[in-house]
């Protein structure tokens, strides 16, 4: 869910990459687009997937996000800037034949760049929200458990009680 979440807001930074650059969505523009949702994709499964690692160890959630972020801001860094340096000569359009090519140059930068700053940032406070509501739900099932226990118990004990007493 919190991977699926940044993929419409990247698709908002290719439009917005369109829009300001005067470019025509084309198919061209769209081939760029589906190849920007892998990168993001891979991004976001970094960082959560880490962040789960931590939690999992018994990290608290804010610790996790901060030692995930701290621990995958190179690596997502890496692969972010990596493409939109390889794609800016296509976005830029030099050489022969680029007109072609450009809308998907121009598409794959502007969605990195948006998406960036979601994956950084956006990604873990819906993983520290989300993760916070998980322990709190699951905190609230083991209260209910423990008072259904109890309540049993009590029954029981009643009824063991009654029939003493008989």
């Amino acid at each position: 869910l919190i991977i699926m979440f940044t993929i419409p807001f990247a698709m908002s930074g290719v439009f917005f990459a369109l829009w300001i650059s005067s470019t025509p969505l084309s198919i061209i523009a769209l081939i760029g687009a589906i190849m920007l949702v892998g990168i993001v994709t891979k991004n976001g499964i970094v960082l959560v997937d880490y962040m789960n690692l931590l939690v999992e160890r018994g990290m608290n959630v804010a610790d996790a996000v901060i030692a995930g972020g701290k621990s995958r801001l190179r690596p997502v860094l890496m692969t972010s800037l990596t493409t939109i340096l390889g794609m800016v000569p296509m976005a830029m359009g030099i050489g022969e034949g680029s007109e072609i090519w450009q809308p998907m140059g121009i598409s794959v930068v502007g969605g990195l760049l948006f998406s960036t700053f979601l994956t950084l940032f956006i990604v873990p406070a819906l993983y520290a929200m989300l993760q916070g509501r998980k322990e709190r739900k699951a905190a609230r099932k083991a209260r209910l458990l423990a008072e259904e226990e109890a309540f049993i118990r009590e029954q029981m004990r009643k009824k063991q009680s009654l029939e003493s007493g008989n």
